[in-house]
C-alpha cells in the first residue's frame, strides 16, 4: 500500500505525522486509513499528541472496555491529572455539555439513558415512517421539475432536523436556527479550533440553552405527547431530571439527532452515484435497501473519531496507558480493516462480513441509530425513484471539518 506524500510514518516508534487540515486528507481520508492499516494500525499522532487505534478488533473492544470511559473527573481531580481549569469564556458551553449523554459514565449515564431510550427503540421509531415518506416526497416536489438541485440545503439538511425536532417537541420552523446552533457546537470538536470557533460555540450554547428552557417551561405548564414532556414528567428510581440535565439532554439529542444523518445522506448519495451500481437494483426491496445503507455507512461513515479516557493503568497493543491518558478510536478506519473486510475500499452492498462500527458500540452505542437507519432506508429509495437518471452535476465539495466527514455541497442533475 502506497503511503501518500503528506503522510509520514515512523514504523519503529509508531509515530505518524499528518496535517488534519490538509484537503488531500480530509477530502479522501479512506486512502490514509488504508495506508495506516498496511503500515501502522496503532499509532501516535504527533500533531494531536495522542495514541490512535484503527484496527477493527481494537476499536470494537475499546468501545466496550470499562477500563476506559468518556468521563474522568468523577474519579480524579484536575490537579491530580494535570488538566487545565475550565475556560471562563466557555462557561455556557461547558454547562450545556455537563450532563450530555455522550460525556457521562454510569450511574448518571444509566439514569439519563433509561429515561430517553424508550423513545428511540425501533418499534417506536417505525411509527414515523409515514411522516418521513411524506416529508421526503414534499421536499422533492419542490425541485423535481427543475432538473437540478443542491441536495444538502434542499433535502438532506431538512429531513433529520425536522424529524428529531418533532420527536422532542420543538416546533419544526425552528429547524434553520437549530442547524446554526448545531454547526457552531460541532466546530468545538474539530482539530485546530480557533478562539472564534469557541466564541461562536459559547454564544450558541447560551442562546440554545435559553430557548430550551422556555420550551421546558411551556411543557411543564401544558404537557404534550412528546419526548421533552416524557423527560420532564417521568422519574427513575424516585428521581426526576433537573433543569440542567433536561437542557443538556435536549441539546445533545437535537445535535446528534441530525448532524451525522445530514452528512450520511450526502455521503450515501455520492457513494451510490460513484459506484456504478443501478439504483433500482440497490433499492429493489427492503433487504437490498438495508444492505445498501449499511455498506454506505461502512465506507462513508459520518463520524470518524470517538475518544476515551483511561480510568486505570492498562496496556493495549503494546502501548501502556496511565489513568487520565486519552486515546482515540477511528470508527471510520475500523470499518476499512482488511482483516475484517475483503477489498475494503470498494462499495459492495452484498457483503456478509462484520457489522460496521459507525454508530459505536457498548454503553455509548448511538441512541439515535434506529432513527438514523430508518431515515436512510426511507429517503434514499424515494430520492432515486423520483429522480430517474440522477447524476453528479459538479464534483462534490467536502467539508473541512475532520473528524466529522460530510459534504459542503452536493450538486445533482437528472
Amino acid at each position: 500500500m502506497t503511503i501518500p506524500p503528506f503522510l509520514s510514518i515512523e514504523r519503529t516508534s509508531r509515530h505518524v505525522s499528518l496535517d488534519a487540515r490538509n484537503p488531500a486528507f480530509y477530502g479522501n481520508p479512506n486512502a490514509v486509513y488504508a495506508a495506516l492499516h498496511a503500515h501502522c494500525p496503532t499509532f501516535y499522532w504527533s500533531e494531536q499528541k495522542q495514541w490512535f487505534f484503527t484496527g477493527y478488533d481494537h476499536v470494537n473492544a475499546l468501545l466496550r472496555d470499562r477500563r476506559f470511559g468518556r468521563q474522568i473527573l468523577h474519579i480524579a481531580s484536575r490537579e491530580e491529572l494535570g488538566l487545565a481549569e475550565p475556560m471562563p469564556h466557555l462557561a455556557s458551553f461547558d454547562l450545556s455539555e455537563r450532563y450530555s449523554l455522550l460525556e457521562l459514565e454510569p450511574p448518571e449515564h444509566t439514569r439519563l439513558r433509561t429515561l430517553v431510550n424508550r423513545a428511540f427503540v425501533s418499534r417506536h421509531v417505525e411509527k414515523m415512517k409515514p411522516e418521513l415518506e411524506e416529508l421526503a416526497n414534499r421536499l422533492i416536489d419542490g425541485f423535481a421539475d427543475k432538473g437540478e438541485v443542491e441536495l444538502l440545503s434542499a433535502f438532506a439538511d431538512i429531513i433529520p432536523v425536522t424529524m428529531i425536532a418533532r420527536m422532542i417537541g420543538i416546533p419544526e420552523e425552528m429547524g434553520p436556527q437549530l442547524l446554526k446552533w448545531s454547526h457552531a457546537y460541532v466546530r468545538m470538536y474539530m482539530f485546530g479550533r480557533t478562539r472564534a470557533d469557541e466564541d461562536a460555540a459559547e454564544q450558541a450554547a447560551r442562546e440554545f440553552s435559553d430557548y430550551v428552557k422556555t420550551v421546558i417551561a411551556e411543557r411543564r405548564a401544558e404537557p404534550r405527547d412528546d419526548l421533552l414532556t416524557h423527560m420532564i414528567h417521568t422519574e427513575h428510581k424516585g428521581q426526576y431530571l433537573t433543569e440542567d440535565e433536561l437542557v443538556s439532554t435536549t441539546i445533545v439529542l437535537l445535535n446528534a439527532g441530525h448532524e451525522a444523518t445530514v452528512h450520511q445522506i450526502g455521503n450515501s448519495v455520492r457513494i451510490i452515484l460513484d459506484s456504478g451500481y443501478d439504483p433500482a437494483e440497490l433499492f429493489r426491496d427492503e433487504t437490498a435497501t438495508e444492505c445498501t445503507v449499511e455498506e454506505s455507512l461502512r465506507i462513508g461513515a459520518p463520524v470518524h473519531i470517538f475518544q476515551r479516557w483511561a480510568l486505570e493503568p492498562v496496556e493495549i497493543d503494546g502501548v501502556s496507558f496511565k489513568r487520565g491518558d486519552k486515546v482515540s478510536l477511528i470508527l471510520a478506519a475500523a470499518n476499512l480493516d482488511p482483516a475484517k473486510f475483503t477489498d475494503p475500499l470498494t462499495f459492495r452492498p452484498d457483503r456478509n462480513e462484520a457489522a460496521n462500527l459507525s454508530f459505536g458500540a457498548g454503553i455509548h452505542f448511538c441512541i439515535g441509530a434506529p432513527l438514523a437507519r430508518l431515515e436512510l432506508n426511507i429517503v434514499l429509495p424515494i430520492l432515486f425513484e423520483r429522480l430517474a437518471g440522477l447524476r453528479l452535476a459538479k464534483t462534490p465539495v467536502v467539508k473541512d471539518v475532520y473528524h466529522f466527514h460530510g459534504l459542503d455541497r452536493l450538486d445533482l442533475a437528472w
